[in-house]
Parts: structure tokens; C-alpha cells; sequence
């Protein structure tokens, strides 16, 4: 053998059986070094790779389907959400929409503004209420009226993703402690008693009071999808944001302590703004 050929002739004449365990403890070496050798070159596995080390999403124990959302309402201290009903919401809807004289909250949607209650009513009833959307009625507590629209969107149960959208705010629920608890009741309802994974809101690239309400909220930027749309005849690229799972108990937190009557009172005066408490 060349390794007992290798060691010195006089240890392999005087002390051959010494010579023979040298040899093969030099052996033994040499193919754990090779093995090891090999065994680098070989892919790594883990546990977010297949067994072609190709790299894969974290695994999702026991995942199963959520249910659609309910149709009851979501009861807050400033306001109500409840499912739209045009015959008692939409007269209200209209009044307090028209106080938006220069039609500042149409400019990034679809459709409006409406110089007739009978357009409105009718790209409701035609339109809205037969999207593939659960849309709700925004009630002030202190007027029972109903002051703005948001929606469940893109409502995909086998995901676990929902997206809030067409949201529609007067100006008497903008900036209101109402039309933050609203956005507060309905991502409660996603995450809390619904249990998605994922909740979306998209805007206008152009938009920055929707960017700067979705980043008040909590709502991460992930993206512009570039010329998504046409609406009214010009060019939309639109940014997405979402909220995860993860990352909704802190999300929740700072909305609940700035709901709190510590800090609102009942007139909607912060001492904190959501911001220092999101800090």
C-alpha cells in the first residue's frame, strides 16, 4: 500500500505492526478530508429550501381558508360601520359629500363628483352594490348619519388577503377621530376575528393624503405598479401597501391607546397624535 510504502523503511522493519496502524490512522484521515470535501459541494438544505435547494416560502402550518367577512355592523365609540343600504345611507352620504364644494375627494377616483342625488343613487345601485365589494356605511355616533363609504376589496379567503378601498370620506369625517376608528373596526374584523394573514390598500401614485393616511395607519410601501390604470382619461400608476399578520398586534396597540378616552376625548382632541404612539 503507498501509505505504508511512505513511511520511513526502518520503523516498517522494526515495528511493522506500529507502522501498519500509523498508516491507516493516515488513511482515515486523508477520507474524512475528502468526504468533507464533497459533502460542501453538495446543495444545503434548510428548512425554507427543497430537497433541490431551491429556496421556498416559510412554511404556513395548518393553514385552511378564512371566512368572507360578515355583513354585521362594527360598533365603535366615535362611529358605526354597517353594510350600505342606499334607501336609509344615501341621502345622508350625498348631503355630506356635497359640502366638498371644489369635489377635492373625487379627484382620484373613478367616478364623481355628482351634481344630482339622482346619479349618485344610481351609480350606487348600479354599480357599487354589484362589485364584487362588501362596502360599508360610515355612521357618526354623534349625528347618526352616514358620513363616508369604505370597502372590503379583492377578497381572496384561500390567501388570506383582503384589500380596504373605495373610500369615500366628506369632509365631515376626514381628519376625524370617527374616520380613523372606522379603519381601526375594519382591519380588527380582517385580523382579529377573521384571521387573514394580509391586508391591502392601494392608491393613486399621486395621491398623498391616501399615501400619507395609509403610512399613519401603519401600512408598509411596497411598490408602484406603473400605467395600472386609466381613469378619466389620464394615466394611474399605482402604489401598493399592506399590513401583515405579524406586524398588526403593535399596528393594533398604538391604535387602541390612541383611541383611548386618555387620549381623545369626546369632542376628537388628541394629546398624542397616532404617529409619536406608532414611534
Amino acid at each position: 500500500m503507498c501509505l505504508l510504502n511512505n513511511l520511513d523503511e526502518s520503523l516498517r522493519t522494526n515495528y511493522p505492526i506500529l507502522a501498519i496502524k500509523m498508516a491507516s490512522a493516515n488513511l482515515i484521515a486523508r477520507i474524512g478530508w475528502i468526504s468533507c470535501r464533497v459533502l460542501s459541494t453538495l446543495p444545503q438544505m434548510d428548512e425554507n429550501a427543497n430537497h433541490l435547494g431551491q429556496p421556498l416560502g416559510f412554511a404556513v402550518p395548518d393553514w385552511s381558508e378564512r371566512p368572507r367577512p360578515p355583513r354585521t355592523a362594527m360598533q365603535g365609540r366615535f362611529c358605526r360601520v354597517e353594510t350600505l343600504d342606499p334607501e336609509r345611507h344615501a341621502a345622508d352620504l350625498y348631503a355630506a359629500n356635497s359640502e366638498d364644494k371644489e369635489g377635492r375627494m373625487w379627484s382620484y377616483l373613478a367616478y364623481g363628483p355628482f351634481s344630482r342625488f339622482e346619479d349618485y343613487l344610481s351609480k350606487m345601485n348600479e354599480s357599487w352594490l354589484k362589485e364584487d365589494w362588501h362596502i360599508h356605511a360610515i355612521i357618526d355616533e354623534r349625528s347618526d348619519l352616514a358620513a363616508g363609504l369604505a370597502s372590503y376589496m379583492r377578497i381572496e379567503p384561500w390567501a388570506g388577503s383582503i384589500e380596504v378601498g373605495a373610500i369615500m370620506y366628506s369632509p365631515r369625517l376626514q381628519r376625524t377621530a370617527a374616520g380613523t376608528e372606522a379603519m381601526y373596526l375594519m382591519m380588527k374584523r380582517v385580523f382579529d376575528e377573521l384571521g387573514y394573514r394580509r391586508y391591502e390598500w392601494r392608491c393613486s401614485s399621486q395621491n398623498l393624503a391616501s399615501i400619507s393616511a395609509a403610512k399613519r395607519l401603519g401600512f408598509q410601501f411596497e411598490g408602484i405598479f406603473r400605467q395600472a390604470h386609466v381613469l378619466k382619461g389620464r394615466n394611474r400608476d399605482t402604489a401598493w401597501f399592506s399590513i401583515i399578520d405579524s406586524e398588526w398586534p403593535q399596528i393594533k396597540a398604538a391604535l387602541e391607546a390612541w383611541l383611548a378616552p386618555e387620549n381623545v376625548d369626546a369632542e376628537g382632541r388628541q394629546r398624542q397624535s397616532l404617529t409619536q404612539l406608532r414611534s
